[in-house]
């Protein structure tokens, strides 16, 4: 996770309202304000990848795939994210303009930088979402894929392996790893 911006501790209005005239994003962390950093070409190729891949799938269905610059709220943890991909079904959120609370599946690409965040406290948060189903985490730099999936018979994690497909039971959605890793080398 980046260092605390330049910015005193604030309440989440606070910060929506401040956030909506940055020109960088920031996440908040119950009252704290983090600048997020840039990402690789990698980084970008795959949550791209996954984003379409997703989108493709889900037309048709109650499910939307959203991007980088949409934010998830976790208000039992006072906190607003930005993951790199994820997939809401709920109608409220479809109608939100800045920031949903209903996701069933996040995904994110990691980086050297937020590789820890992301697989500790970040995701402690994301658990804590009623209706998050898996939480999905890739590495670019290893061509690594790690999913976690809360409840049912199947919850845990799980690795993939090179060339296995991707399945996600959160949208009944399987991604080949060629057309996840697609354009990386």
């Amino acid at each position: 996770m980046a260092l605390p911006a330049e910015v005193p501790v604030i309440g989440p209005e606070e910060y929506l309202a401040w956030e909506t005239i940055q020109m960088e994003k920031h996440e908040y962390v119950a009252g704290e304000v983090f600048a997020m950093g840039g990402a690789s070409r990698r980084h970008v190729t795959i949550a791209l990848n996954l984003s379409i891949a997703l989108d493709e799938a889900l037309t048709g269905t109650p499910c939307r795939t959203y991007m980088a610059d949409m934010k998830i709220e976790v208000a039992t943890k006072r906190s607003y994210f930005y993951p790199d991909v994820f997939v809401t079904c709920d109608a409220d959120d479809h109608r939100a303009e800045q920031t949903m609370s209903h996701p069933v599946l996040v995904a994110e690409v990691l980086a050297p930088s937020t590789a820890a965040y992301d697989r500790g406290d970040k995701f402690i948060a994301y658990r804590s979402l009623p209706t998050l189903k898996e939480y999905l985490l890739i590495d670019p730099d290893h061509q690594q894929v790690e999913l976690f999936r809360k409840g049912g018979t199947a919850s845990g994690a799980a690795r993939f392996q090179p060339r296995q497909a991707l399945e996600l039971a959160s949208v009944e959605v399987a991604i080949p790893w060629a057309r996840l890793f697609r354009n990386v080398d």
